[in-house]
């Protein structure tokens, strides 16, 4: 639970038109999609993908780290680091049973002789997209515990894109036609809380020294 007074004292140090923004980006948040990176080497993809998920509302990402480890590089996230979510996984499993576990069907951006176009894709069910390797794409794992595949229709002779524009596609697609469906898709009110006072955290300087003052003052 979000403890509402502490919520209040630090909204209190931002400036209206913060707190207004905040509640206009959160309105289009969403965790009824959600994207997984399998261990993908280059970092800088990492980071373009985030930055997807942070601009079309996407609030999950997760990263498998089975192999390669990765530090966010901040100068092609541009800060979406500060507004998504980003749960990392030492393996390919323990990231599907997590995922499934809170009721995602697993989709993997890979052609397949029972793949889906995107734009026939059926958004109505939560779903997490997994996007594979620069270099071998999705790991037999992942193909195998599938629950459906989605690829993008293309009219060229070239037949990959690279992940991070992938990605982009995908989620822009995907997310314009959630915004405009019947689907509840939005963030429940204890989700918006967190993120509320997750990223006031995360726009105040010195948050540390003023959270230890508040405490201090209020325990």
């Amino acid at each position: 639970m979000v403890d509402l007074d502490y919520l209040a004292f630090l909204e209190n140090i931002l400036t209206e038109n913060r707190k207004e923004r905040f509640l206009q980006v959160l309105s289009k948040r969403t965790n009824h999609f959600t994207i997984a990176m399998e261990d993908i080497f280059q970092l800088h993809n990492t980071s373009a993908v985030m930055r997807s998920c942070e601009v079309f509302g996407i609030q999950q990402l997760n990263v498998i780290e089975e192999r390669y480890t990765k530090s966010i590089d901040k100068e092609i996230a541009m800060g979406a680091q500060k507004w998504v979510d980003v749960n990392r996984f030492e393996s390919i499993s323990n990231c599907i049973s997590t995922l499934k576990s809170k009721g995602y069907q697993i989709i993997a951006t890979s052609p397949h002789e029972n793949d889906c176009d995107l734009d026939n894709f059926d958004i109505s069910k939560p779903s997490a997209f997994f996007f594979g390797t620069e270099r071998d794409g999705l790991s037999d794992e992942v193909l195998q515990k599938a629950d459906g595949f989605l690829k993008i229709p293309m009219a060229g002779f070239t037949e990959s894109l690279n992940i991070s524009v992938s990605a982009a596609i995908i989620i822009q697609n995907l997310m314009s036609r959630l915004h405009k469906s019947n689907i509840n898709w939005q963030l429940s009110e204890e989700d918006i809380l967190e993120k509320r006072l997750l990223w006031a955290k995360n726009t105040i300087k010195d948050i540390k020294r003023i959270e230890e003052r508040y405490y201090k003052i209020n325990l």
